[in-house]
């Protein structure tokens, strides 16, 4: 990897990471966290849907904001209302207040997604975009190896609460990343003025567009099955199939090896083969693991082994199409970049805490409910994968 797109995967990827720790620390702690705080599975994945909730709402601000600015300040403000919520989420003494420091942590750390994004998009289009996409997520893969692992060990040797300590400690250091190795990115002449007219005009242009709204929502159900999966897997592993909180964190750190590797040779496929091929080969791929596996489940064949496999598939199918379609649909709008970056973010997260929330009362400890939810994604995202394709395909006729 040349040094251009080492250095800003670096710092790009260590501040986006501070979003993935704040979801992957906590989890193996969740079911003890229910249990202090005195509320149900549902109301603590109801912590999920906040900080998704916010973070997706919270990008429509951003967006903008880095477009009118630069892309530095509102990552600085996003970092701040962050560490605030982290230490809300530490003393919560009630459910109520850790969904408000949820919600709180969601509105920070929305920044710290949203403009990087954007960030890339200054930098670079095309497949050395999906390669500089791909270098970042694969710094953020740390997160999902490492952070379940660290939340866990915290949790064991000082309880839960130091895992958001933990967090506040990691956004200070990202303030430090962000002032001391990123540069401004957009130059004053390519800034563009904050105002409603404008907000809507550019929406306007991006939900009329049928390729970006395809491709948003392509891969909006995809990390929406990655999002169910995150919110229930905790108390299915340990529940289910008894694993302790190092156990499923372990675990959870085998599944989304699949995801992030694959991501790192969506770039170069997509420049041997095309980004259309490789979206298309991905979709059909992760549909077929993720029916493949609910069937089993309804017929009573998941293991651990059989469930964690079948993941693993299935996400590596997932890592292909993630960088792709977000760097498609970035692609024809450099000149507002940031407000598709933050409409496309709202419209992914809002799409990932829908699904939380419908999958939530079929929820009974097994895995069943968890895989059926997966499985409905695969299939939306193969749908829209054809649908992606045929608009392609009507346009270049």
């Amino acid at each position: 990897m040349s040094d251009r797109i080492l250095r800003p995967a670096l710092v790009l990827g260590l501040l986006s990471s501070i979003g993935p720790f704040a979801i992957d620390m906590y989890l193996p702690a969740m079911p003890e966290i229910g249990a202090a705080l005195g509320t149900t599975v549902q109301g603590m994945q109801g912590t999920i849907v906040a900080y998704f909730i916010a973070f997706g709402l919270a990008q429509m601000i951003y967006g903008p904001w880095a477009d009118r600015s630069g892309r530095k300040p509102p990552l600085y403000a996003g970092i701040a209302v962050f560490i605030l919520g982290s230490v809300v989420c530490t003393f919560a003494p009630t459910v109520e207040w850790l969904l408000v420091g949820r919600a709180i942590q969601g509105l920070g750390g929305a920044a710290l997604m949203v403009v990087p994004r954007a960030i890339i998009r200054d930098l670079y289009t095309g497949p050395q975009a999906t390669r500089l996409m791909a270098a970042v997520m694969m710094v953020i893969s740390v997160s999902p190896m490492l952070a379940p692992l660290a939340g866990s060990g915290l949790m064991a040797v000082v309880g839960w609460r130091w895992i958001f300590g933990a967090l506040v400690v990691a956004a200070v250091a990202s303030l430090t990343i962000l002032a001391l190795f990123q540069p401004e990115t957009l130059h004053e002449e390519d800034r563009q003025p904050f105002n409603l007219a404008a907000m809507r005009r550019g929406a306007a242009v991006l939900f009329t567009d049928p390729l970006f709204m395809g491709l948003t929502f392509l891969g909006g159900f995809g990390m929406a099955s990655f999002f169910v999966f995150i919110a229930s897997a905790s108390f299915v592993y340990t529940g289910t199939f008894g694993l302790s909180p190092t156990g499923f964190s372990l675990a959870f750190a085998v599944n989304a090896i699949g995801f992030f590797g694959a991501s790192q040779v969506a770039g170069p496929l997509g420049m041997r083969h095309g980004a259309p091929k490789v979206m298309a080969w991905a979709s059909a791929g992760f549909a077929f693991f993720t029916v493949l596996l609910f069937a089993l489940a309804l017929a009573g064949f998941v293991s651990l082994w059989l469930c964690m496999a079948g993941l693993f598939l299935a996400n590596a199918c997932l890592g292909l199409i993630i960088p792709t379609a977000m760097v498609m649909a970035l692609d024809e709008h450099g000149d507002i970049a940031g407000l598709a970056s933050s409409l496309g973010g709202t419209l992914q997260m809002l799409a990932g805490g829908l699904m939380i929330v419908a999958v939530g009362p079929f929820f009974d400890g097994t895995a069943t409910p968890m895989l059926g939810a997966i499985a409905l994604c695969g299939v939306l995202v193969l749908a829209l994968s054809r649908l992606v394709r045929s608009r392609q395909a009507a346009a270049l006729a």
